[in-house]
């Protein structure tokens, strides 16, 4: 037949194997086919292949690649998500984050804006946004709950153990103050611990708090009713660097050596003081009034010695001539 010089020179190596279909006209019906309707080849029955193995060893080899499919899914998705994370804009939850309920509504936004919205995939992308003691948390929650469980669910425990309800993080933001280094790096700090703790507070309020923060002599230099924005804030400070740069390195050179300044400051003679010579300035050792008190006090004790022997010759001798 010419069927299968066809399917002949088709197959080229061991093992393979082909499948047609053959139009049996009435030739090859007497060829193939009994009067009861078996197969046959001139004597001897054809193999009966049955529907239901075929079917089965299909379903089993389609099974084996579903799963191949899913774990090479699964592997592009994972890499996917890693490489979508990135793109986050988000800094990871340590538990010294502020804000837990600010942190857990910009994690979300940012999920709607890369289409994230499998319960699931939030759940894992979760972990890649978490450091150090959370990440503990997050082994967990999975243990408790799985990732396949729902998203809120999830949302409620990570508030409940990481929600600040103290005034710690609210005092520290609102009392913070300039102290040194930059009054710009000041101000873009205390913007940030103030929206960390209320992110729907008004510009003017916001600027009233950082500007009370900053030194007093800068304070008055600002206009309060030409600050409408923080940025209006921001562009004026920078104007004053210079006069914190200045007054920031007369402080350092007035204090980096202090033992030295201690050491040529000069004191008052207390040899000139006990002898009402008048306050002067210069060692005492080398005080010229000391030296003359000395020789003074020197030639009195001779005198006296003197004095002394002589009186005590003229009394003997008195007792002599009696």
């Amino acid at each position: 037949m010419n069927t299968f010089s066809k399917i002949k020179n088709s197959i080229k190596k061991r093992h393979q194997s082909r499948k047609i279909w053959i139009k049996l006209d009435e030739d090859l019906k007497k060829t193939y086919i009994d009067e009861e309707g078996n197969l046959q080849f001139h004597d001897q029955y054809l193999e009966e292949i049955s529907t239901i193995q075929q079917k089965t060893k299909d379903d089993n080899l389609q099974h084996i690649l579903e799963k191949l499919i899913e774990t090479s899914a699964k592997k592009e998705n994972q890499h996917n998500l890693k490489n979508i994370s990135e793109k986050f804009i988000i800094e990871k939850f340590t538990s010294k984050n502020t804000n837990a309920i600010q942190w857990i509504e910009t994690f979300e936004k940012e999920c709607e804006r890369f289409n994230i919205t499998k319960d699931e995939t939030k759940i894992d992308i979760l972990r890649l946004f978490l450091e150090k003691s959370c990440l503990e948390w997050y082994s967990s929650m999975i243990i408790k709950l799985t990732v396949n469980s729902e998203w809120n669910e999830w949302k409620n425990k990570f508030l409940e153990t990481f929600r600040n309800q103290g005034w710690d993080v609210v005092t520290y933001a609102l009392t913070f103050r300039y102290k040194e280094g930059l009054l710009i790096d000041y101000a873009i700090k205390k913007e940030r611990l103030i929206l960390e703790i209320n992110k729907l507070i008004d510009s003017k309020t916001m600027i009233d708090l950082i500007a009370t923060g900053l030194p007093g002599f800068i304070l008055n230099k600002l206009n309060r009713d030409e600050l409408n924005d923080t940025t209006d804030l921001f562009n004026e400070i920078r104007k004053y660097e210079g006069m914190m740069y200045k007054k920031n390195s007369t402080i350092i050179k007035s204090g980096t050596f202090p033992h030295k300044n201690k050491t040529n400051e000069k004191k008052p003679c207390k040899t000139c003081e006990s002898l009402n010579k008048g306050i002067r300035y210069h060692p005492e050792e080398s005080c010229w009034f000391k030296k003359n008190k000395n020789e003074s006090e020197k030639v009195f004790k001779a005198r006296n010695v003197n004095n002394n022997s002589i009186i005590e010759v003229d009394i003997n001798t008195e007792t002599k001539n009696e």
